[in-house]
């Protein structure tokens, strides 16, 4: 099951301009690498001179993230002070590289045995509850670091002020209407901030305390007998940290991702990420974005989900090469747990999707074959008993690609809540799921326990019980906000490349003109080809060779079954095949990443 798809071109000004299905194939001017860059960067509302500007120099200003000076004072306190600091993180990626680097900045400070805490997701859910504040002054702390949560800990700020605790909250999801009466709250996004991005992720917001306080420390003569914390010694952490929470990759955040890269690439990093790297068969030399999304986020997200995100944490921690290997091997099994897991879910997750879909076409007897009918679901909520609460985020996001609308998974809470179900929420354009689910609960009181998050994505709680009544509301509120003409898969491409530019040197070219991410996606292109050949490979992937102007091309295609046309329409990214080049200066082959194949009338 899945949804249609249209296929747009992008635009440097203006909406995107959609490919009609009988669009014909039209005569190109072919483009040097360096003028097709150019024109990716405008495509992006973004001059090319400014996208190239990577410099450490060209950062945002600290001073101007709300309450930065007065966490970096009480912080620089501490350390001066041999105070007690704790680290309280979050249990994905994002919040993992956020506590490895303030404990690996705080060790080079100089401060007295920083710990760090990280709540176990199945027993004590998200943030600085009053529950994790007990837990944290059993190491009688003085000061209680928050990074990548803490922004609506209300209770747990309450709790730890109560025992003499100073908290600093470091965070960058959305503020509650009441904001905890922490020591400083360091958010980017909090409504008196000046700081010009919205976008920094939370491993984002800790590097720039750390900043500040090292600036704090300096003025204090501290590193007079002692040298200097470089903090761009550290970039790898932020840049994983950053890539792997999909945070929107604006100039600022791009800046921090590639200087990240570099030092990675350099091998410049903590050796936890080299092996890391190595289990993951990733070639640390061509190190992209994507390789930290794709295969070093999830490998670190898997101890978080199945396990215990400490694991995660440790492996970054680890300056001896056999105990990172020790720790990277133990995340890559995990990871390799998820994924048989998610397939499985994913699988139950769209069949439960089907039959709320055939419910709705049944409740509608005149509707017309093929029709969607003006009350289908446009919100799908779907839960299985046996499902792990680990994993059902992945499971939304995978359903919510191929149905192109919100979707909520949920699964049991267990033994620590009987009778709850915990839900992970992805949305698609013009939802913020967020301000949704907050409707939600001001419409209808006690429905939701919990929740929390971003425009695309959220975590709540609801009572097993209430879930079939939740799931109408919740399809409800999303067709409020979505017309049904929206229920489509769009691909937004950068035009049609001439067969003359499907070339090594452009890809090299969109490899080195990133970072790509989200918001600043990695250059698509469209275009028709004949298919040559095709074999399934892997786990489901099509190998296919594709032709067009007497030339011929590799592709490869995830996740997708053979086609049954002789002529399709392809969306796909442009790369450079090294596969069994020995030779660090030889050139591989080109190759089509396919995002997307429709067929052709022969």
């Amino acid at each position: 099951m899945t949804a249609p798809a249209v296929i747009l071109t992008r635009q440097p000004e203006g909406e995107p301009v959609p490919l009609a299905a009988d669009a014909q194939p039209q005569a190109l001017e072919p483009r040097t690498p360096a003028q097709r860059l150019d024109e990716i960067y405008r495509a992006r509302a973004c001059e090319p001179e400014a996208a190239r500007a990577l410099d450490l120099t060209a950062l945002l200003r600290p001073a101007d993230l709300p309450d930065i000076d007065r966490a970096a004072a009480r912080l620089a306190q501490a350390v001066v002070d041999a105070q007690r600091i704790l680290i309280v993180g979050d249990f994905d990626a994002d919040g993992a590289t956020s506590v490895a680097l303030a404990m690996r900045v705080l060790r080079g400070f100089g401060a007295k045995d920083p710990a760090f805490l990280v709540p176990n997701r199945f027993e004590f859910g998200y943030g600085l509850s009053p529950e994790i504040v007990e837990l944290a002054a059993r190491q009688s702390p003085d000061l209680i670091v928050t990074v990548d949560n803490g922004v609506a800990s209300v209770e747990g700020v309450a709790r730890a002020n109560a025992l003499g605790i100073d908290v600093i909250v470091t965070d960058h999801h959305l503020p509650g209407a009441v904001a905890p009466a922490a020591y400083a709250i360091v958010n980017p996004v909090l409504p008196d901030s000046r700081f010009g991005s919205r976008a920094l992720a939370g491993v984002g917001v800790i590097y720039y305390v750390l900043g500040a306080t090292r600036a704090a420390l300096q003025e204090q003569g501290w590193f007079a007998e002692r040298p200097a914390v470089n903090l761009a010694r550290y970039l790898d952490l932020v840049a994983l940290g950053t890539v792997a929470d999909v945070v929107p990759l604006d100039h600022n955040n791009r800046i921090l991702v590639a200087q990240g890269l570099r030092r990675m690439r350099a091998g410049a990093c903590c050796e936890g990420l080299k092996a890391m790297l190595e289990f993951a068969g990733r070639e640390r030399a061509a190190l992209s974005a994507a390789d930290l999304g794709f295969a070093l986020g999830p490998r670190l997200n898997a101890a978080g989900r199945l396990d215990d995100m400490t694991i995660g944490i440790r492996c970054l921690l680890a300056d001896e090469p056999n105990e990172a290997r020790r720790l990277a091997k133990a995340l890559n099994e995990l990871n390799q747990v998820r994924r048989e897991l998610e397939a499985e879910m994913v699988a139950e997750a769209e069949l439960h999707a089907a039959q709320a879909l055939q419910q709705a076409l049944e409740a509608l007897p005149t509707a017309a074959a093929g029709d969607l009918p003006a009350s289908e679901p446009r919100g799908i909520a779907v839960f299985d008993p046996l499902w792990h609460q680990g994993v059902v985020g992945l499971v939304a996001g995978r359903l919510k690609d191929r149905l192109a609308r919100p979707v909520i998974a949920f699964a049991q809470a267990g033994d620590a809540a009987p009778g709850e179900l915990k839900g992970s929420a992805r949305s698609v354009a013009g939802v913020h799921i967020r301000d949704l689910l907050d409707g939600i609960a001001t419409r209808y009181p006690g429905l939701i326990r919990k929740f929390g998050g971003h425009a695309m994505a959220a975590g709540l709680s609801i009572a097993e019980i209430h879930f079939k009544q939740f799931s109408k509301i919740f399809a409800d509120a999303v067709a409020n906000e979505l017309p049904a003409s929206a229920l489509m898969r769009s691909f937004e491409t950068d035009g049609a490349l001439p067969t003359a530019e499907l070339t090594v040197a452009l890809a090299r070219a969109l490899a080195a003109g990133g970072p790509w991410g989200q918001q600043f996606p990695e250059p698509s292109f469209h275009g028709d080809f004949a298919v040559v050949s095709q074999r399934v490979v892997g786990d489901g992937h099509l190998k296919l060779t594709l032709q067009r102007d007497n030339a011929l091309f590799d592709a490869i295609a995830f996740r997708t079954p053979p086609v049954t046309h002789e002529r399709v329409r392809a969306v796909y990214r442009l790369e450079e095949n090294r596969y069994r080049v020995r030779d660090p200066k030889a050139a591989g082959t080109v190759q089509l990443v396919i995002e997307h194949l429709a067929g052709l009338p022969a």
